[in-house]
This record gives C-alpha cells, sequence and structure tokens, in this order.
C-alpha cells in the first residue's frame, strides 16, 4: 500500500463532457475514501497525440516511481500501446475505458483500423480494465479479446436532487450531449422538423468546441427548419440541474454510448426519454421510462415524439417509470468503492 497512486487523464479535467465528469468524481470519490491518488495530467492532444506529446508523456511515465499503481482514461490509453510496452513490467498499469475509440462515429475507416490495432495492444498489456457499462465490457471481450478476468464494471453513479414536475406548457425538450456526430443531433433537428405543428421547445445543452464545423452544421440545420425561435444552443454548463428540473421530456438519439450518462442523470430527475438504441442506451434505459428506436430512424424518433407530446398519460407512466428507475441507480461513492477496491488489489500484487 505504500507505493505511489496516479490518474492519468489528457487535457483540463474540468472539461464538460460525461467522460470527464466521471473522472472527476471517481478521482474525488478516490480520495474521499482515503485512497492518495494523485492527478497525472496529459498532454490534451489524446487521442490524437503529436509526435512531440507521445515523447513527452513517455519521459513523464519514466519518472514515476517503480511499483507505482497508474490508472489511465482511454482517452490516452488507446494510443499508449507503445509506452505501456516499455513500461507495464516496472509499473501496474491500469486503463479506464468509457468506450473503445475506433467505435467514434465520424472517423475513416484507416483511422479506425489503426485505433483498434494500438488500442488492443494496450489493452493486452493492462494489468486490469475498467469498463463504464457492462455493454463496454463485452465489446471489449468479443472485439478487443481482453479477457474478463481483467475487466470490471463500474457504472457511473447519479445524485438524487429531486424529481422534475414535467408539466410545462408548451413542454420542454432536453437533450445533453457535446455537439460531435456521434449524439445524432442532426437526426433530432430533422425529426423536430416534423413536429412543427405541435407545441413545444427544445433546448440543446452541450459545447461546440470539439468539433466547430459539425456544431455550425447544426446550426444552419436549425436555421433551414425554420426553428431557430425554438431550438436553442445553451452551450456547455458546469451545473446542469436546473436544466433536468425545468425540462418535461429528455430526448437524445446517439449513434453510440459506451454508458450515457445523462440517460441514468435524466432518470435521476425522473424525466421520460426517448432516445435510440445505441451501444450500451437500453441497458441503461428500462422500457417503462422511455422510448428507444433504431439509430438514425428520423421518422420513428419523430413518431415516439409526437406520441408523447400528443398523450399526456403516455408521457405520465414512463415519467413514473422514471421516478422508479431512480431509485436503483448507482451512487458515485459505490463506483468509487468498487475502483478503489481494484486499485488496491493490484497495488499489492
Amino acid at each position: 500500500m505504500s507505493s505511489p497512486f496516479y490518474f492519468a487523464i489528457p487535457g483540463d479535467l474540468n472539461t464538460l463532457t460525461g467522460g470527464y465528469g466521471y473522472d472527476r468524481r471517481l478521482l474525488t470519490g478516490l480520495q474521499a475514501l482515503g485512497l492518495p491518488v494523485q492527478l497525472l495530467p496529459l498532454p490534451a492532444s489524446f487521442p490524437q497525440p503529436s509526435a512531440a506529446d507521445l515523447q513527452h508523456t513517455a519521459a513523464l511515465f519514466a519518472t514515476l516511481p517503480t511499483g507505482s499503481t497508474v490508472l489511465i482514461d482511454g482517452l490516452a490509453f488507446g494510443v499508449l500501446d507503445h509506452v505501456a510496452k516499455h513500461e507495464h513490467l516496472r509499473l501496474r498499469l491500469l486503463a479506464l475505458c468509457h468506450h473503445p475509440l475506433a467505435l467514434e462515429t465520424g472517423i475513416n475507416a484507416a483511422t479506425a483500423q489503426h485505433l483498434r490495432h494500438s488500442e488492443q495492444r494496450a489493452l493486452q498489456l493492462a494489468h486490469a480494465v475498467i469498463v463504464t457499462s457492462t455493454m463496454t465490457a463485452q465489446i471489449l471481450q468479443q472485439q478487443f479479446a481482453v479477457p474478463a478476468s481483467k475487466l470490471t464494471v463500474a457504472l457511473p453513479g447519479v445524485e438524487q436532487r429531486g424529481f422534475a414536475a414535467c408539466t410545462g406548457q408548451p413542454p420542454t425538450l432536453l437533450t445533453v450531449a457535446t455537439l460531435t456526430q456521434r449524439k445524432a443531433h442532426d437526426v433530432l433537428i430533422a425529426a423536430l422538423a416534423q413536429l412543427s405543428d405541435l407545441p413545444w421547445r427544445a433546448r440543446f445543452v452541450g459545447g461546440d468546441n470539439f468539433d466547430p464545423a459539425w456544431a455550425a452544421q447544426l446550426r444552419k440545420q436549425v436555421a433551414q427548419a425554420k426553428l431557430n425561435e425554438r431550438c436553442i444552443f445553451v452551450g456547455a454548463k458546469t451545473d446542469l440541474h436546473d436544466e433536468y428540473l425545468n425540462a418535461d421530456l429528455f430526448v437524445l438519439p446517439s449513434r453510440f454510448e459506451g454508458y450515457g450518462m445523462v440517460f441514468a442523470e435524466a432518470l435521476a430527475y425522473g424525466l421520460p426519454i426517448v432516445a435510440a438504441r445505441g451501444g450500451a442506451v437500453p441497458s441503461v434505459v428500462p422500457n417503462n421510462a422511455g422510448i428507444l428506436v433504431e439509430v438514425d430512424d428520423i421518422d420513428a424518433l419523430s413518431k415516439a415524439l409526437r406520441h408523447l407530446l400528443t398523450n399526456n398519460n403516455a408521457r405520465q407512466q414512463l415519467q413514473h417509470g422514471a421516478q422508479q428507475a431512480a431509485h436503483r441507480l448507482t451512487t458515485w461513492q459505490y463506483t468509487a468503492q468498487q475502483v478503489a477496491n481494484v486499485l488496491t488489489q493490484e497495488a499489492m500484487q
């Protein structure tokens, strides 16, 4: 237990995404449990690091004391296969995989293949792998040859801060996600364009700095659909409490989610959900709390939204289901304890 613990995270820990949110809560939770975990900042360029940043990272790991236990966020670990090869016998390297880098939407086939190979090589050298959903664990076993014995599922936690009333007039549709292709805001906007005859407003909460060209395209799509007065791009927000509390329906048709923390957060506020069956979403959103459609199915998404916007009874039934599901959600303390158990066990090897 005397060997040091590190949590290696690329870029700014305060970045407003689900993955960074998980990392922040995990680091705080581990330290609250008395585990002396130190933040090890890595360059922000991951998962597309420059040669100089890779060299800097390799040098940084080389300075860590022999026997250290190092948890490495997947944004970096997936492309640190050469560092892992050089250091895995000297350090206890653990990977935290939110979802495989090769499965990101919008990258070309050559990049996806390169990421798949580098991440598989790195994962083979990890002493343990922590994932944020059962589905991600299955993907790593089936597609990346990671043995089940290495894997620990540590679901994201939530805070219980009260249920939304869901009585807005007109109803407020809330979506929380960075403006990237994988989140499928384009599908949502196209679906909303078919609902102009109904009263509603939509709030798009999420940063646009990850893919500015895509964000600009989404704004153009809203303008072309003449929805500027009804679809509001809020930007990134540190505290989402008021957004969830004042919403009537949560909608996000992601093309893939390694877990989808925002769906659990929406359930914690008792919000009915409309989403796509992308990745782990079906394991997060129970049937009695939401409607799931196929990925990229604009008409099905529009139909589901129309059904809930015109049928108060159906919406209230899903609201009740979401409130029931909220009581079964994981706490952040439990998540941190699961990861702490893995870290301490590895440190004693």
